[in-house]
């Protein structure tokens, strides 16, 4: 009952973050935080739980933390299917803490109409949540596209000059691709009626379905383009940058942080689990996608003179190295693409909350009209130091143990990708390095009297901080929750549960 006591805290919260603007226009913001932190405490005890609830799927036993499962609509076998595993609490615990950060990050940002901006921030967490622990198809496309709706809103209502056509372009792009994953899935489970005489849409009862080959590799793709679209990965990533750039800090911190981790997870959780075989046969085309956005988004994050821009096209660069690590498909690519799941969410969200407060104070995100913060606000010049050095990879960080883990384990299937991903690596560190000195090195402007970062942005900031380095030198509690799960889902594609390393069977 915990998801279900989850979810439901962060829709009251919402529903009650907007009625409270009516009587005092700080009330939401208190309101918001505190269910956050109420959702924290929900979470926590589920860390000392222990997965003893058995379930089989395609054949395999599974174990999970929690499971749910209650009669929704029993005529089309639709029902209220959550589970927890290890994969999932460590994305839902990154949901909250970064619903926590995006609060704080914008703080003072939003005058108007607050109510329903909390409304709609605590919903897209709760539709987040929903995706992360939802094991009905029907029940996990409802929550996909719950989450999209308030996000929209959040870019459309209080986004920047260019809102309408950034969060249009967002809403397109996700909703095209989120119809082709309802048609993909409405097809898979009509197929496996036909087979076995029982209408369902239940993850354990699908994954394993024996679907004709060619099916089997169309049906394959609407998953996966729905959620490369997601991720974002080239060709499909053009809808990120606007959607960043015209975005409140806060929608920033929620579509880098988590939203953006969603397909991801769909791909580990759903794609190649559903689809094995098919998978096999895209594994390399997925792998070069990979490898090409990492470094088209490196060269284009070096070209942009927008703080935001550079930031965004930097998360297309990063998230690269998730495609390859999954389509790698062996335990070290795996573990990589994780850590580095969880490690951009850390250094992103904080580069974006860095953008927003650095446009709120002398409102530009033009690196040229920036140069010499440091010298104004010296504690923001130290964090975002920091989070650059991480998101351009420094030994001892969490993004560094993610990256090398995905070339180390890509190196085994496919050395050209491996170099060519390596060769992200390098431009990353320039584009890094290069708006770290336009934008807090050089001359101060005498005119500026800037406020620095006060405790409000450093109780964001700074668990951040630990969590990276904490996963730069001691990922092994990671590690520990979500090898148990990529191990039952490594057993669907193959025969032989020995072999992890290598490609897909």
């Amino acid at each position: 009952m915990t998801m279900i006591l989850l979810i439901g805290v962060l829709i009251l919260g919402g529903i009650a973050a907007w009625l409270a603007q009516t009587w005092n226009k700080d009330w939401p913001r208190w309101i918001s935080l505190g269910t956050c932190l109420i959702a924290g405490l929900i979470v926590l005890p589920l860390y000392i739980n222990t997965p003893e609830i058995h379930w089989t799927l395609g054949g395999n036993e599974t174990a999970w933390i929690e499971m749910v499962n209650y009669a929704w609509i029993p005529r089309f076998g639709i029902n209220f299917l959550f589970a927890l595993d290890g994969l999932s609490l460590i994305m839902v615990s990154l949901t909250i803490f970064l619903g926590f950060v995006a609060i704080i990050s914008s703080w003072d940002e939003i005058p108007d109409r607050s109510g329903f901006f909390q409304f709609n921030l605590l919903w897209t967490l709760a539709g987040v949540v929903g995706v992360f622990t939802s094991l009905d198809l029907f029940l996990f496309f409802f929550f996909w596209e719950v989450m999209l709706i308030p996000m929209y809103l959040l870019i459309a209502i209080w986004g920047h000059e260019n809102k309408s056509y950034a969060s249009m372009k967002f809403f397109l792009f996700t909703q095209i691709s989120g119809l082709l994953m309802l048609i993909a899935i409405l097809t898979l489970v009509l197929s496996n009626a036909n087979q076995t005489g029982t209408i369902t849409f239940s993850y354990f009862d699908l994954v394993g379905h024996g679907l004709p080959e060619g099916l089997s590799y169309w049906l394959m793709w609407g998953f996966f383009i729905a959620f490369v679209v997601k991720l974002p990965a080239f060709p499909f990533h053009t809808w990120l940058p606007d959607a960043h750039t015209q975005a409140p800090t806060a929608a920033s911190v929620l579509l880098a942080g988590i939203l953006l981790k969603t397909g991801a997870y769909g791909l580990i959780r759903f794609t190649v689990p559903l689809f094995p075989q098919a998978t096999v046969e895209i594994a390399d085309i997925a792998m070069i996608l990979g490898a090409i956005s990492i470094i088209y988004g490196a060269m284009l994050a070096f070209a942009q003179t927008d703080f935001k821009r550079l930031v965004a096209y930097s998360s297309v660069s990063h998230m690269g190295f998730v495609l390859v690590g999954v389509y790698a498909w062996n335990e070290l690519a795996m573990q990589g693409a994780v850590m580095q799941m969880i490690a951009h969410g850390f250094s992103t969200a904080a580069l974006f909350m860095m953008a927003g407060a650095i446009q709120h104070r002398i409102h530009t995100r033009d690196m040229t009209k920036m140069s010499g913060l440091w010298h104004d606000m010296p504690r923001m010049g130290a964090v975002a130091m920091f989070f650059i050095i991480a998101s351009l990879g420094m030994p001892g960080l969490g993004n560094f143990v993610g990256e090398f883990l995905v070339l180390l384990g890509a190196f085994s299937v496919s050395i050209p990708i491996t170099i060519a991903a390596a060769i992200g690596l390098i431009t990353g560190a320039i584009y890094a390095l290069i708006a770290m000195q336009r934008v807090f090195q050089g001359e101060g402007k005498p005119d500026r009297n800037l406020k620095d970062f006060g405790g409000r942005e450093l109780a964001a900031m700074i668990p951040m901080m630990i969590g990276l380095i904490w996963l730069g030198v001691y990922p092994q509690p990671v590690f520990d929750l979500v090898d148990p799960v990529l191990s039952s889902l490594h057993l669907l594609t193959t025969s032989d549960p020995t072999q992890w390393i290598g490609s897909l069977p």
